[in-house]
C-alpha cells in the first residue's frame, strides 16, 4: 500500500475515532469507577412507578444516579421524551449550579432505585477523588451543550413543522372560500345562484329584522330571438350586461341572482314603494341606454320587471310567486315595462 492510500485511510478513519469519543464523552452512563465514587457519597431512594421526583420548571439542586428501574425524561413542547436505565445520570446541573428551573420532568416509568447527590455531597466527591470529578464534569458540560442542540434542532424542526401546518392551513381556507363562492356563484354572471339566493334567505333569518323588505323580478324579452340570430356568445354577453347593471342598483345588504336562463331577481334589504319603483325605473333606463349604444350585435335586450314589496314573516316562495305574477303582466302588456304585484299598497 502506497503512503498516500495509507494516509487516505487515516483520514477516513479518524472523523469515525473523534465521533467515538464524543459519544463516550456525552454519554449519560457512568463509568465503574466514577458509580462506586457516586455510590459512596449517594443515598439511596426507591420510587414506586409513576412517582415524580420532579417537574419541569420546578427549582432543583439535586443530581440522581439510576441504580434499577427506568426513570422517563419529559422536556415537554412535543420533543422527544428519553428513557434512562441503570447507571445513567440526569440533574447533573444541580450540582453545578445550585438551584435552577428543570428543563424536563422526571417520573419512575418502574419501580426503581435511584442515588442522590446534593451540593454538600458534590463537595465530598471532589475532596476524594478531584481527577475523576474533573473527568465527570467535562463530561456533563459536553453532555448539557449537546442536550442542548438538540433541543434546539427539535424547536427548529417543530417551528418549521408548524410553519409548514400554517401554510397549509392557509391554502387550504383559501382553496374551502374559493370552493365555496364557486358553489354560490354563477359562472357566467359573477351573481349569486339559486343556492347563493338560498344561503342569503337562510343568513337572514338568522338575524333579526334582515328579512329583505322588497323583490324584483327581471326576464329578458325576445332572447332566444338574439341567441338564434347573433348565437350563444351574444346571448352571453346580453346575460353580463343585465348582470352588471343590477350589480349597479344592489347596495351592500342587497343581493342580485341569476335564477336561471334569462331570468334574474334583485332582492332589497332596506326598501319601500318609491325605492323600488326607483330601482326598477333605473334597470330600464340603463337596459335602453345600452340599446341606444349598440350597433349591429346586440350588448343587451328589452326586460321586463315584476314588482312588488313582501312581507317578512312570509318566505320565497310566496314572494316569488307575487312577483312572477306581476312579471307576467308585464310581458303580457308587450313587455320593456315594470308591473308592480296587486297586493302592493298602492300601484303607481
Amino acid at each position: 500500500m502506497t503512503g498516500k492510500g495509507a494516509a487516505a485511510i487515516m483520514c477516513e478513519q479518524e472523523p469515525d475515532i473523534d465521533r467515538k469519543a464524543m459519544a463516550e464523552i456525552v454519554h449519560a452512563i457512568l463509568s465503574n469507577g466514577e458509580s462506586a465514587l457516586f455510590s459512596e457519597f449517594g443515598r439511596q431512594r426507591k420510587l414506586p412507578s409513576g412517582t415524580h421526583l420532579f417537574h419541569r420548571g420546578h427549582a432543583g439542586n439535586t443530581m440522581y444516579v439510576i441504580v434499577s428501574g427506568c426513570i422517563e425524561l419529559d422536556f415537554g413542547e412535543d420533543l422527544v421524551v428519553k428513557s434512562l436505565g441503570p447507571n445513567e445520570f440526569f440533574g447533573e446541573l444541580g450540582l453545578l449550579i445550585g438551584d435552577h428551573q428543570r428543563t424536563a420532568g422526571a417520573r419512575a416509568v418502574q419501580d426503581s432505585i435511584v442515588l442522590e447527590l446534593d451540593h454538600d455531597d458534590f463537595q465530598r466527591l471532589v475532596d476524594r477523588d478531584p481527577g475523576l470529578l474533573a473527568y465527570f464534569l467535562r463530561r456533563t458540560i459536553m453532555r448539557v451543550v449537546s442536550n442542548e442542540q438538540v433541543l434546539i434542532r427539535q424547536l427548529r424542526r417543530r417551528n418549521h413543522d408548524l410553519e409548514t401546518a400554517l401554510d397549509n392551513l392557509y391554502v387550504t381556507t383559501h382553496q374551502l372560500t374559493h370552493t365555496r363562492e364557486l358553489v354560490r356563484t354563477d359562472e357566467l354572471t359573477g351573481l349569486h345562484n339559486r343556492r347563493g339566493l338560498a344561503l342569503y334567505l337562510q343568513d337572514c333569518r338568522a338575524q333579526e329584522n334582515s328579512a329583505p323588505q322588497g323583490l324584483l323580478l327581471i326576464d329578458c324579452d325576445q332572447f332566444k330571438q338574439v341567441n338564434d340570430v347573433h348565437g350563444h356568445q351574444a346571448g352571453d354577453r346580453v346575460l353580463q350586461s343585465v348582470a352588471n347593471i343590477l350589480r349597479s342598483v344592489a347596495t351592500e345588504p342587497d343581493v342580485a341572482c341569476r335564477l336561471g336562463g334569462d331570468e334574474f331577481c334583485l332582492l332589497l334589504r332596506s326598501a319601500d314603494q318609491d325605492s323600488l319603483q326607483h330601482a326598477a325605473e333605473f334597470i330600464l333606463s340603463a337596459v335602453h341606454g345600452l340599446i341606444d349604444r349598440a350597433h349591429g350585435v346586440p350588448h343587451v335586450c328589452p326586460v321586463s320587471i315584476g314588482v312588488c314589496l313582501i312581507d317578512p314573516q312570509t318566505d320565497w316562495s310566496e314572494w316569488y310567486a307575487r312577483a312572477d305574477n306581476a312579471l307576467y303582466q308585464a310581458k303580457r302588456l308587450g313587455g320593456n315595462r315594470l308591473h308592480w304585484s296587486r297586493s302592493a299598497t298602492a300601484t303607481p
